[in-house]
């Protein structure tokens, strides 16, 4: 009899059989983005064959200026818009550029990474103390090039993901501070890691749970499909 499948077995290896993967293989997919987490999340639905290159774009909008829904999108299509246009300047067009910006909302106000030990600290403490679910929003964007020479010569597409999560109330300071310690979630928005140790900090959640790791997945396959074929695809941004 054989050993049952691992978890690390379940990881895609390979991309399931439809056209959108098929179109891709063997092209420039570049994720926009350093976080080791999205490039889990690519991997885990077998889109294994992509570049890492890390947008410059400053990430420095107003968010007094705008909701929280035009913030992560304008961030993330900024930093899409940003690697695209940097490869087509060095010469080397690619087919997909995938980009994404996740920050959290309690008490109305954005909050995104930790700026010191102590910053963090208070921002666990704040999560934990407030009396509703703070809401975790990413926006993803995906910029491929058209086939007509028509302005500007690309199509990007953006879609908009909501997640609620409830913090455990009877999470200690002691605790807190250790989590801050351990330094797992020192560059995560909100300061934890829902699929590391900070799990041991959330009660429940409702939307989807990658969407808190960083990138909603389901959402991610059908805008992919709507910037590729965006005369046959009818998915609608989440905004």
């Amino acid at each position: 009899m054989s050993e049952p499948p691992s978890y690390t077995d379940s990881i895609a290896t390979k991309a399931l059989n439809l056209p959108v993967f098929a179109h891709l293989k063997g092209k420039r997919v570049i994720l926009a983005s350093g976080s080791p987490r999205r490039k889990e999340l690519l991997q885990q639905i077998g889109l294994t064959e992509f570049e890492v290159v890390k947008s410059d774009f400053a990430e420095d909008l107003d968010k007094k200026s705008m909701s929280v829904y035009e913030y992560v999108k304008e961030t993330a299509s900024q930093k899409a818009i940003t690697v695209y246009q940097r490869e087509i300047e060095a010469g080397q067009e690619p087919a997909l550029v995938i980009a994404a910006d996740t920050v959290i909302l309690s008490k109305n106000m954005i909050v995104e990474k930790p700026k010191s030990s102590m910053d963090h600290f208070r921002m666990l403490q704040s999560l934990r103390d407030e009396k509703f679910p703070h809401r975790v929003f990413t926006a993803v964007a995906c910029i491929a090039p058209l086939e007509q020479p028509v302005y500007p010569g690309y199509n990007l597409q953006s879609h908009t993901e909501e997640t609620q999560v409830y913090f455990d109330k009877d999470v200690s300071d002691e605790f807190l501070s250790a989590y801050v310690a351990d330094g797992e979630a020192n560059d995560a928005a909100g300061g934890y890691c829902i699929q590391g140790k900070g799990a041991l900090m959330i009660d429940q959640i409702v939307g989807d749970y990658n969407n808190v790791v960083g990138l909603p997945l389901k959402s991610l396959v059908k805008l992919i499909e709507k910037t590729i074929y965006p005369e046959d695809d009818d998915f609608e941004d989440g905004m």
